[in-house]
Formats: structure tokens, sequence, C-alpha cells
């Protein structure tokens, strides 16, 4: 049973959360814009153009996501977007609530890529203890380039002396990251095969064809 059925959330309440969150997101664009802090306004503006995503992949490519997918994306950005406006700097988890997420987001589109590509490709076969493996090394990869970009900005904004729309902790920081990331990575590997079926599935067609 998915988590949405235990709850009892509807798919059109999940379709009305995550639009509910595109709107709250086009708020915080203007929220920046009145404090004059262009992290908001940026990160504010990324996690518009990722919740647009769903919507291009159907329109040009067919794939067709589940409103449990779309909210699970948009959650993410939003919960970033909005830690810009204080709760990064207040409370004291909440970075590592958005990195274990947006490491499950990473992921999950690691663990749909090889299954589709292991499932419809007669060439390729990936154990499971292979591919649980990948999506770990997929996650970290992405952190720790993640983490670098975190550096090399904030180095930039301070020698500019401008303000960074990304902030980074020190080593200790990073290090925590890394650990919830991981944890992201472990939760996709783990339950990923109940929620990332129907999207393994439209990819692996994707791959037939030829795209």
């Amino acid at each position: 049973m998915r988590i949405r059925d235990r709850i009892g959330l509807s798919r059109e309440h999940q379709r009305q959360a995550a639009w509910v969150m595109e709107l709250s997101l086009i708020g915080f664009v203007f929220v920046g814009i009145d404090r004059g802090n262009a992290g908001i306004v940026i990160n504010s503006l990324v996690g518009l153009a990722v919740t647009q995503l769903p919507p291009l992949l159907e329109r040009d490519y067919d794939l067709t996501m589940d409103p449990a997918l779309v909210l699970w994306i948009t959650l993410a950005v939003f919960l970033h977007a909005l830690g810009t406006l204080g709760p990064y700097q207040n409370i004291w988890w909440w970075d590592h609530l958005t990195h274990a997420l947006s490491s499950s987001l990473v992921a999950g589109a690691g663990y749909a890529f090889a299954r589709a590509v292991d499932e419809h490709t007669p060439d390729v076969h990936l154990t499971p203890a292979f591919t649980f493996v990948f999506i770990l090394m997929v996650v970290l990869a992405f952190g720790v380039f993640w983490e670098v970009i975190e550096f090399v900005v904030s180095g930039v904004a301070a020698a500019l002396g401008t303000g960074s729309v990304v902030t980074q902790y020190g080593i200790g920081d990073t290090m925590l990251d890394l650990v919830f990331d991981t944890v992201g990575g472990l939760i996709v590997a783990t339950w990923g095969t109940v929620y990332l079926t129907d999207v393994v599935g439209q990819l692996g067609s994707y791959i037939e064809r030829g795209g």
C-alpha cells in the first residue's frame, strides 16, 4: 500500500497541493524582490522551473508522471525555496531535511533510468545489489558536486562582497549534508519499486522506440 492510500490523499488532492506550492513559489519571488534578496528570488525561480519539468516531459516525450511524483518534486523545491526565507538560518534541521528530500529525487531519477535500461535493453542485466550501489553512488556524486558548487559560489560572493544565493557553513555541515543525502538515496533504493514502476515502464518504452 502506498503512503497516499494510508493517509487518504486522493490524486486530485495531490494535484491541488502541488498547485498551491507552485503559487507559493511565485509569492516567494515577490517576497525576495521586496526584501532585495537575490538568493530568495533566484532559488524560487529555479524551483518554479523545476516544477515545469513534468508537463514538459509529458508534452515532448510522452512521459506522464503520477501526481504523487509531481507532488514529491514540487515539495522538494518548495521546501528549499521556503528555507531561504528564514528556516535555513533559524531551524537547525531544515537543511538536513531538504538535502534528504532533494537527494531522494536524484536517486529516483537514477533508479528509474537504471531499471528502464535493465528491463528494456537485452544486452544489459543489472543485479539488485548493483542497482542499490549504483543509486547510492549517483546520490553521493551529485551531493559532492553540489557541495563544491556551494563552496565556489559562496567564495566568489565573499570575494566580490555580494550576497550569495547558496550558503556553505563549513566542513562539519558538508559531511552532515552528505549523510542526509545518503539517507535519501537509501529510501529510494529500498522502496523505489513501489513508487517508480510506472515511470520505469514509460522510460523503457521510450528506450525501445529509440527516443
